[in-house]
């Protein structure tokens, strides 16, 4: 079970590390494809999921508010963490992101292999529900630690215009609207939305191994495993914790224990670039996380499945 659902995901994130190695593909192969996925082909996908699931869940949405409240208390952890050793506060905005925030991409290829439609539907709400409030919630301590002097100004206000208009958030925000009033979606378009939204995971895994960076992994490796640590091991308990006193059980449960288990999201660089972060952490975070997902995936889709 683990091998299956986790060797696919792996091996093609592996695949784009040696295309980018052996010089196969460029680097500009991966940046416009990355631009692909975020911009087009995944807030399709997740409007597809979404747009065809049944929003009747009834006591099954509990499942959004606890992993909420789990999310929320490994940030306010992360801030923690950076009040009392006195992090640098270049490295905090960063550091924090890598404690909470998840790949997106990996969640939605491991949940289609391990739990069909049924989970992807979930997940994608999810999703849906939280990257709004994890993206506030970055921008917040970026912000909070930034020293320029237009932080509050110019930059703060370009950033919240770009949160809102967010194309995974706004592909969420349209599926769940469009499964509210129509739901399902007729056979011929559903088959176009099929097609189309199979290229979305490939391309991204690639992505994700062509972006990969191992020097900066070796140069932040203290600070970025602390990250590592407090993602897929505090974040996962303080889920399970969560889920249990909100009684989430059954696929919900699941999926959602499985979210808890992502590694960092590469969109830690792209926002510590635009707010005057460390990007250099941000690399290490996500090599070091992404790594060690493997392991601590396998060791969680173990005891759930």
């Amino acid at each position: 079970m683990v091998l299956n659902a986790l060797f696919p995901v792996f091996a093609l994130i592996l695949t784009g590390i040696l295309l980018r190695r052996i010089g196969i593909v460029e680097k500009t192969f991966f940046r416009n494809s990355d631009r692909l996925v975020y911009y087009v082909l995944f807030p399709v996908m997740l409007f597809w999921k979404i747009g065809a699931a049944s929003l009747a869940q009834g006591s099954e949405w509990h499942y959004l508010i606890a992993s909420l409240c789990a999310v929320t208390a490994v940030f306010f952890l992360s801030l923690l963490f950076i009040r009392l050793t006195r992090m640098n506060a270049y490295k905090a905005g960063t550091f924090s992101q890598s404690c909470y925030r998840f790949n997106t991409y990996i969640g939605m290829a491991v949940v289609i292999n391990l739990f069909g439609e049924k989970g992807v539907q979930l997940f994608a709400i999810l999703v849906g529900v939280l990257i709004p409030i994890i993206n506030v919630m970055s921008v917040g301590v970026l912000v909070w630690h930034d020293s320029s002097a237009e932080k509050v100004s110019s930059r703060l206000a370009s950033t919240m215009k770009t949160l809102m208009t967010n194309p995974l958030i706004l592909g969420c925000l349209a599926g769940i609207g469009y499964a509210h009033y129509i739901g399902g979606f007729p056979q011929y378009i559903d088959n176009f939305l099929r097609l189309l939204s199979s290229t979305t995971l490939p391309l991204a895994l690639f992505s994700i191994g062509g972006a990969l960076s191992f020097q900066s992994a070796r140069d932040n490796a203290i600070l970025a495993g602390l990250g590592a640590v407090i993602k897929l091991v505090f974040l996962p308990l303080t889920g399970w914790f969560s889920l249990y006193l909100f009684h989430v059980q059954g696929i919900t449960w699941q999926v959602s224990m499985l979210f808890f288990s992502l590694p960092a999201s590469t969109a830690i660089y792209v926002l510590s670039a635009q707010l005057h972060s460390d990007t250099e952490l941000a690399s290490a975070a996500i090599v070091l996380s992404t790594l060690s997902a493997f392991f601590t995936m396998s060791v969680l889709i173990t005891w759930i499945t």
